[in-house]
């Protein structure tokens, strides 16, 4: 399994941190595609809706709500699921999912990727007055796409964050803390 193949090179890779993690889809049900017994072993559940974008307002809504209760989940990744001149955000009420990301203790995604650059600044400012944490993501599927960060911190900017408002400014130690207190 690779949690274990994981362990064996925490062990080999002295003063380097190593977490585990998954992207795990939101069903249509609000369910998701992995297991409890798989996602309670990892450090990053990052959760994402990658089908069904044409749900009513409420049931995407409340699809994603559901998905939230999830007790092992860290962070709601492209929230709107908009890729900027090819597909809209679907409807969703950004202002409910984020009360629901701050009620269970989770994080929401600025993704960074220049396709998507979601959540858009208005939305990155108002989980700034809730006190939602964002986590900043480069959504890399490759090396190339870590170089997608700047346009991404300048959308942070404008949204008035700063490094106390983002997850991943923090230190490991910092970063393992809260990510240990996402588990519920």
């Amino acid at each position: 399994m690779q949690l274990e193949q994981m362990e064996e090179v925490r062990a080999e890779l002295e003063g380097f941190s190593l977490l585990s993690g998954s992207e795990v889809d939101i069903l249509e049900d609000g369910s998701l595609d992995l297991p409890d017994s798989i996602l309670r072993e990892l450090d990053v559940v990052i959760l994402s809706v990658h089908s069904k974008f044409n749900l009513s307002r409420e049931k995407q809504t409340t699809r994603i709500l559901r998905a939230l209760d999830n007790p092992y989940i860290t962070f709601l990744a492209h929230p709107t699921g908009r890729l900027l001149l090819t597909r809209d955000p679907y409807e969703v009420d950004m202002e409910r999912v984020l009360e629901g990301i701050r009620a269970r203790g989770c994080f929401v995604e600025c993704n960074l990727n220049p396709h998507r650059l979601d959540l858009d600044d208005r939305y990155l400012a108002r989980a700034k007055a809730l006190g939602v944490p964002v986590v900043l993501n480069c959504d890399g599927h490759s090396v190339t796409d870590f170089q997608h960060h700047d346009d991404g911190i300048m959308q942070a900017r404008r949204a008035g964050l700063e490094a106390g408002d983002v997850v991943n400014t923090a230190t490991i130690t910092e970063l393992r803390n809260r990510l240990r207190a996402t588990k519920r």
